[in-house]
C-alpha cells in the first residue's frame, strides 16, 4: 500500500541513537554505527524520531510499502528500547509500600510527549495534564496538585523545537478526553505549550473543557 514513512539519510546520519528511542514501535536500531530503519511494517509514519534527529538525516517519503503492523504480537525487535514501552503504572498507599515520602502518582510510561504513542491505551478516557517540564521542579506539591488522577505528558515548546499540536490533535479525535489541564511557567516561551494545546483541540473538532495554570519560577501559583 501506499503510505507515508521514515528516510533515513545514512550519510547524514551521525548515529548518535536519539531516534532509536523516540521511536515507539521498535522500528529503527543502530547497525554499524548507523541507524537503520529495520521493518517498514513497524514504522508508523507519524515521525516521532524526526524532530529528535540533530543532523537532520530522517524526512518523510510516500512509497508503496507494507501497512504498518499495529499487533506484533510475540516478535519484539531486538532493538527496540525498553525505556520508551508503552505502560500503565499503578500509583500506591504510602503506607503500604512502606515509604515516608509521597508517593508518585505518575500513572503511565513514557511521559515525554515527544515519545508517547498517539494510541497509547492509557489514553482512552482520561484527564490529561500537559505540563512544562521545569513545572514539577518548580511547585514542591506538584503530584498531588496537578499529577494525581490524571496523564502526565511533558514538554519543552524552546527545547523540543517540533509542534506538538500535531500529535496532542490526533490523540485528541482518536481517544475520549476527559479534561485537560495545562500546567506551564510564567516564562514567555512557554506560552507555546498552552497554545499548542488550543490549536490541537480546535483541530480535533471536539469540544473538551480546558484548563490553563501558570506557575512562578518561585512556585507558586498566579491567580
Amino acid at each position: 500500500m501506499v503510505r507515508q514513512i521514515i528516510h533515513i539519510d545514512s550519510e547524514q546520519c551521525i548515529g548518535c541513537g536519539l531516534c532509536v528511542s523516540a521511536c515507539q514501535e521498535g522500528a529503527i536500531a543502530l547497525v554499524d554505527g548507523k541507524a537503520v530503519l529495520l521493518r517498514e511494517d513497524y514504522c508508523d509514519g507519524l515521525g516521532n524520531c524526526l524532530p529528535l534527529c540533530p543532523s537532520g538525516a530522517i524526512t518523510f517519503e510516500t512509497r508503496d510499502v507494507a501497512a504498518f503492523t499495529h499487533e506484533r504480537g510475540e516478535e519484539t525487535p531486538r532493538f527496540s528500547c525498553p525505556g520508551t514501552e508503552t505502560k500503565s503504572r499503578e500509583t500506591g498507599n504510602d503506607t503500604e509500600r512502606g515509604n515516608t515520602a509521597p508517593s508518585s502518582q505518575l500513572r503511565q510510561w513514557p511521559v515525554q510527549l515527544t515519545l508517547v504513542a498517539p494510541n497509547a491505551p492509557f489514553l482512552e478516557h482520561s484527564d490529561l495534564l500537559i505540563a512544562a517540564d521545569c513545572a514539577a521542579f518548580a511547585h514542591g506539591s506538584f503530584h498531588q496538585t496537578f499529577m494525581k488522577g490524571r496523564v502526565t505528558l511533558i514538554g519543552c515548546p524552546k527545547l523540543d523545537n517540533t509542534d506538538y499540536s500535531k500529535k496532542l490533535a490526533q490523540i485528541i479525535a482518536d481517544h475520549t478526553i476527559s479534561s485537560i489541564t495545562v500546567a506551564r511557567m510564567e516564562v514567555p516561551c512557554c506560552g507555546g505549550l498552552d497554545h499548542a494545546v488550543k490549536r490541537a483541540i480546535a483541530q480535533s473538532g471536539k469540544v473538551v473543557p480546558l484548563a490553563v495554570v501558570t506557575i512562578t519560577s518561585e512556585g507558586d501559583i498566579i491567580p
